[in-house]
């Protein structure tokens, strides 16, 4: 479970995250929503420590994530951004940052799971091949599998998913979505995602405004409320 307890996050006096209390149970997948600059990535960055809390605390399990050393909460953690963050080295090397320890089934079956593998094949080295500075030799869609594939390999309990598809094209997403339905099975997951079709799954919807939590609930009942979300919903619609 991940708890947070009067949290508030400040830049230069100017407070961008207020929350009096949020609650996500083991297992549960929960998707933040809401305008840009909300502060949906901030809650990321705060449970991974990138930076601490102005005020308030972070729970995982009965312990403050303050007390725990941040070597040891990271490895708790995996962690897939919109940007996938690659090395200029093999594609198997990359995957094996997840867990250098893993061996050459284990990449395999990673990749597998994460609809990577036959793209890998199809390359002119395999797993050997090289990605280039920062992946430039692969498409979004091949980086983002790719770093899929590292956070099934590192088989942490607790997933973040910051925006994972919002810069591919449909065929890439919905290969994608398929990869991430997998690795989201049993593990305690936070979605932060612009576009609203991808969060309807979620046990629970977060919604953001101006740092504060508006509204909570399944997308059904948030729909039902015609509220908020609602309207995030039509002017999505809109604008697509």
């Amino acid at each position: 479970m991940i708890e947070a307890k009067k949290l508030r996050k400040s830049y230069n006096e100017k407070v961008i995250l207020d929350i009096s209390s949020l609650k996500i149970e083991q297992s549960q997948i929960v998707s933040i929503c809401g305008p840009s600059g909300a502060g949906k990535t901030t809650i990321l960055g705060l449970i991974e420590r990138f930076y601490d809390t102005s005020r308030g605390s972070i729970y995982i399990g009965n312990q403050e994530i303050k007390d725990i050393k941040i070597s040891s909460l990271r490895s708790k953690i995996a962690f897939v951004s919109q940007d996938a963050s690659l090395f200029d080295d093999t594609i198997k090397n990359n995957i094996l940052n997840g867990n250098q320890k893993a061996g050459q089934d284990e990449v395999k079956k990673a990749a597998q799971n994460a609809a990577a593998h036959d793209f890998i094949q199809s390359m002119p080295d395999g797993y050997e091949t090289r990605v280039g500075t920062a992946g430039n030799f692969l498409s979004g869609g091949q980086k983002q599998r790719i770093a899929i594939a590292r956070a099934f390999l590192k088989d942490a309990p607790i997933l973040l998913l910051d925006e994972a598809t919002s810069s591919l094209d449909s065929d890439s997403e919905s290969k994608i979505q398929f990869a991430m339905e997998k690795l989201t099975k049993g593990r305690t997951t936070i979605v932060v995602a612009h576009r609203l079709a991808t969060v309807r799954k979620a046990d629970n919807i977060i919604v953001l405004d101006d740092g504060k939590i508006v509204e909570s609930g399944s997308h059904s009942s948030l729909i039902s409320k015609d509220g908020f979300y609602t309207n995030l919903c039509r002017l999505q619609l809109f604008s697509e």
